[in-house]
């Protein structure tokens, strides 16, 4: 009998993220920006959000998911640009098309990051490192933008090893580094660990990964129920997840922040229809081919409590949204200082069926 292969085992997956990928875009075609703290987002003056922003930036404070006016108060020299997300796509296509020069196995998470299987590959004598420099190479080259990588048997090392030497660096975990690396490393960057779960470590004595191998499975399991087996498998590295190639959009929302409250659901019915356009118009253009099954809204109060009503559908129906504005907006009774409309899409395996009209032309906008 045959030895088994065991270096087939051992998988090359790159993880690419592009450094502060928006404002980098934004820099690079307006090089007067160049040096200044600069961020993509809403007006600070109409309760605009920042979407992203460089370093500099950053050097005072400022955050993506940030109230503009909260940023501008950190950073008063703050450069704040509107986003322009069809020329971030058309960038993020040609990053893509990079991609594909070394690899179909592609799974996109964003915009502005990626997984790479290069398990196997002819390029750069199967160097998965090589790789990773030469596509960081080209995204400079031909699109004067930097990208950060990361290089590990699996995506959780590699996503880590991606952020590890921040902006515009390459980090890479060999097998044989994995125990060593992954023991030192704190809790929080153990993917699905956020601000509660890392409390309810820490009350435990649990700071880094060597204190979770501490722990039996089973007391894991009981403190964290099935979460237990997920801290237990990635405290020693352990990552079986495959990068999955043309990953489908699950679901699709836009969402409107008000510069004056929705004081009745009367008003927020009279947004309805130019919102309802804006959604079917981004379904349109996404090229999805598959049906949606469910529509939901989102309403935020003035006393920013939030709400959603979700409910099944075949297809876009106005009406429905209607309906479930009015339950939304009455379970709070308060006014109303954002709303989002989204839909989400059939199942790809699931049976197919036909997709009702979205009354809606793209080709006439």
């Amino acid at each position: 009998m045959a030895a088994p292969e065991t270096d087939a085992l051992v998988r090359k997956i790159i993880h690419v993220d592009m450094d502060c990928f928006y404002a980098a875009v934004e820099v690079r075609d307006d090089p007067g920006l160049r040096g200044h703290p600069v961020a993509v987002g809403g007006d600070p003056g109409k309760r605009g959000v920042i979407a992203a922003c460089n370093y500099e930036a950053r050097d005072f404070g400022v955050r993506s998911a940030m109230p503009s006016a909260h940023a501008k108060r950190l950073c008063p020299g703050l450069n704040i640009v509107s986003a322009n997300f069809d020329k971030y796509r058309h960038e993020s296509r040609l990053i893509r098309a990079i991609f594909s020069d070394y690899t179909q196995r592609i799974e996109p998470l964003s915009l502005d990051e990626a997984y790479l299987d290069v398990t196997g590959s002819e390029h750069h004598q199967g160097s998965a490192t090589l790789i990773a420099r030469a596509i960081r190479r080209r995204i400079k080259s031909e699109l004067n933008l930097t990208a950060s990588a990361g290089v590990a048997p699996n995506k959780f090392l590699a996503k880590i090893a991606s952020d590890w030497d921040k902006p515009d660096g390459l980090f890479v975990i060999l097998p044989e580094q994995i125990d060593d690396f992954v023991r030192a490393l704190p809790v929080e960057r153990l993917f699905g660990v956020g601000k509660k779960t890392a409390e309810k470590l820490h009350r435990m004595g649990i700071y880094t990964c060597e204190d979770v191998r501490a722990v039996e499975l089973l007391d894991l399991h009981r403190k964290f129920g099935s979460f237990g087996k997920h801290l237990h498998d990635l405290s020693r590295g352990i990552d079986d997840r495959p990068v999955v190639a043309r990953q489908g959009r699950k679901s699709l929302s836009i969402e409107n922040t008000y510069d004056q409250d929705l004081e009745t659901v009367e008003d927020c019915l009279t947004e309805l229809p130019e919102m309802l356009q804006s959604l079917k118009r981004r379904v349109a253009r996404s090229g999805m081919e598959i049906p949606v099954n469910k529509q939901f809204i989102k309403l935020k109060f003035s006393d920013f409590s939030a709400t959603t009503v979700e409910r099944t559908s075949f297809g876009i129906r106005d009406d429905l949204f209607r309906e479930l504005i009015e339950e939304g907006f009455a379970r709070r009774d308060k006014p109303v200082r954002l709303m989002g409309l989204g839909v989400r899409f059939q199942s790809p395996d699931a049976a197919s069926f036909v997709q009702l009209p979205l009354d809606y032309d793209p080709e006439t906008e």
